[in-house]
């Protein structure tokens, strides 16, 4: 006999989807300002030698610095957040439309918004994201990224993952 099911929020996966994107936001924001508070402008503490390293550079650009070198810094600004937004909307979106019971699409787009509200944040009350993360990998240089970046990739590779999963069908 299978087992009976709890009730509100607690069965419902949109609450918890909130709570990890929420936990993402937080971390996000503890980086960066931990970030911001520890290592100047432009310099960097060498965690793994030639592998990883913990930077201070700001992004003004999108993802990997695209757009950075723009002559119109406020319309990319404006873009990126108005991009943004749209993201949050439609992934709120799709929580509300599908998580009711989570599963790994309810941790995907969770780890999603948490993302896009953590570098959203930045964006509109800094006009920048705080970039931290470097990674060297033999003779390449992963551009400099964040929690948020790293929450919306995994969110993002978890999702694709997902879809390219053969289904069952729902009768087995």
């Amino acid at each position: 006999m299978p087992a009976p099911k709890t009730r509100g929020l607690l069965r419902d996966g949109r609450a918890l989807a909130l709570v990890i994107a929420a936990i993402v936001i937080a971390l996000d924001r503890w980086s960066k300002l931990w970030i911001v508070h520890n290592i100047r402008m432009g310099h960097a503490r060498t965690i793994v030698p030639g592998v990883f390293r913990l930077t201070h550079v700001l992004n003004t650009g999108a993802a990997f610095s695209l757009f950075e070198g723009s002559t119109s810094p406020a319309t990319v600004r404006n873009l990126l957040i108005a991009f943004s937004v749209f993201a949050v909307m439609v992934v709120l979106v799709l929580l509300w439309k599908f998580a009711r019971e989570f599963s790994l699409v309810t941790f995907s787009l969770a780890l999603i918004l948490g993302g896009a509200l953590g570098n959203l944040y930045d964006r509109v009350r800094y006009s920048h994201v705080v970039d931290f993360l470097e990674v060297h990998i033999v003779h390449y240089h992963w551009p400099d990224f964040n929690i948020a970046d790293s929450a919306i990739c995994i969110g993002a590779c978890l999702l694709l993952i997902e879809m390219l999963r053969p289904q069952h069908d729902a009768k087995r």
